[in-house]
């Protein structure tokens, strides 16, 4: 569920199902001047039952803190076990006032729009992200002093670079996503979703020949980096291009394994067991170079790996906290949100971020915050000193020994 925090206007709520697919919308008036809060509470409840909500993602802009507090209470109330988590809607209002978001959803206004990206933000935060121009997420201080064109043009390949790194699932990723994809130009993403709406969902890698302006030489650009979770051929939820498939198959028959040992992870000793018989002979004998052939083996020991995964988890709450109930001392698994050339501002779930100070990032002495820290990194801090009048929180990491 999808929380976008307002006062007079209201909190606009979206609900999604796995895919992103929005199951329904409403707008609900728990925050000041309305404090509609039973109201609330029966609409969302209603909700939460009717589409079995397991997380509520909240927007971190304006009455976030009001409506976190009311989310937490909500949830105490609730029969079934819901989370929530605090979302950064950084351009979350550009996407909504967009031309792409109203040909995405004409029948909402922007607000609800608003509310849609910020539950889908939770599920696949690049697929949402690729949607909006970097320079409206807030990619640093000083990206107003660097020459727009090049700044346009280096953010372009690191989306793309991104994108092809993490590879996209065919049957739930958006337009937006699809057409940063090698080999696939926005029509034709356009194609794979409205071939992919009429068909419910692609059955097989393949299938994406059958698409308008798919022809054999996007097909081999463009399917490398594309997975079908919902195949017969495991191999389809993998980076292996169909081009190696045949390879990938007499490899695993080599080395004393099936493609159904790969679909139920059973392969972990793969690589000694190609080590026995020697990489570069079996490479030969594959007549493929060992690059390719490690490349491979990578794929088959994790199939439908996302890369993501091996990042810290993100942290759910059942319960609010205010930065009046914080003490030095107290320590907390906190985000970090930001990084500036002076420390990184972490989230410990107040409202406010505190600050950890580059002194206090790093046992030594670090040149540059962001050599030690980076947005999205989970670390241990302890509160160092608060300041409620300035709404100031000065934080340092806690060390392992």
């Amino acid at each position: 569920m999808g929380f976008d925090p307002a006062y007079r206007t209201g909190c606009k709520i979206a609900v999604v199902n796995d895919v992103g697919d929005v199951l329904a919308t409403t707008v609900v008036y728990p925050t000041p001047p309305e404090n509609r809060t039973e109201e609330a509470e029966k609409k969302l409840t209603e909700l939460i039952n009717k589409y079995k909500v397991d997380i509520i993602s909240i927007g971190n802009g304006t009455a976030s803190k009001e409506s976190e507090i009311f989310v937490a209470d909500l949830i105490k109330k609730q029969t079934r076990q819901v989370s929530y988590i605090i979302i950064s809607e950084a351009g979350a209002s550009v996407y909504s006032a967009s031309k792409l978001a109203a040909e995405e959803f004409p029948q909402f206004d922007v607000s609800l729009r608003s509310a849609v990206s910020i539950a889908r933000r939770l599920q696949d935060p690049l697929a949402e992200l690729v949607k909006i121009d970097p320079k409206a997420i807030g990619v640093g201080q000083y990206q107003h002093d660097i020459n727009p064109k090049s700044l346009s043009a280096s953010l372009a390949g690191v989306v793309e670079s991104c994108v092809s790194n993490v590879g996209a699932d065919l049957n739930s990723a958006s337009v937006s996503l699809l057409s940063h994809i090698a080999g696939i130009n926005a029509k034709t993403a356009q194609n794979i979703y409205e071939y992919r709406t009429k068909n419910a969902r692609f059955k097989k890698r393949a299938e994406l020949l059958k698409v308008k302006g798919i022809g054999e030489k996007a097909y081999t650009q463009c399917v490398g980096f594309l997975r079908v979770p919902e195949s017969k051929e495991v191999l389809d939820n993998t980076a292996v291009h169909p081009e190696s498939y045949e390879v990938a198959k007499r490899l695993l028959n080599e080395v004393g394994y099936s493609i159904e040992d790969v679909k139920e992870q059973r392969i972990n000793d793969i690589t000694e067991r190609l080590q026995q018989k020697g990489i570069e002979a079996v490479a030969k004998g594959l007549s493929v170079g060992v690059p390719t052939l490690l490349d491979i083996i990578s794929e088959l020991k994790k199939p439908g790996r996302d890369p993501r995964s091996e990042l810290p988890p993100q942290i759910l709450r059942t319960d609010a906290m205010d930065i009046k109930s914080l003490k030095p001392g107290m320590e907390f698994l906190g985000t970090v949100r930001n990084v500036a050339d002076f420390g990184a501002f972490v989230d410990i779930g107040v409202h406010q971020d505190g600050l950890v100070h580059i002194s206090k990032l790093a046992k030594g002495f670090v040149r540059r915050a962001m050599d030690v820290a980076a947005v999205g990194d989970i670390i241990k801090v302890r509160v160092v000193e608060v300041d409620i009048e300035k709404k100031r929180i000065s934080l340092e990491k806690i060390f392992d020994k």
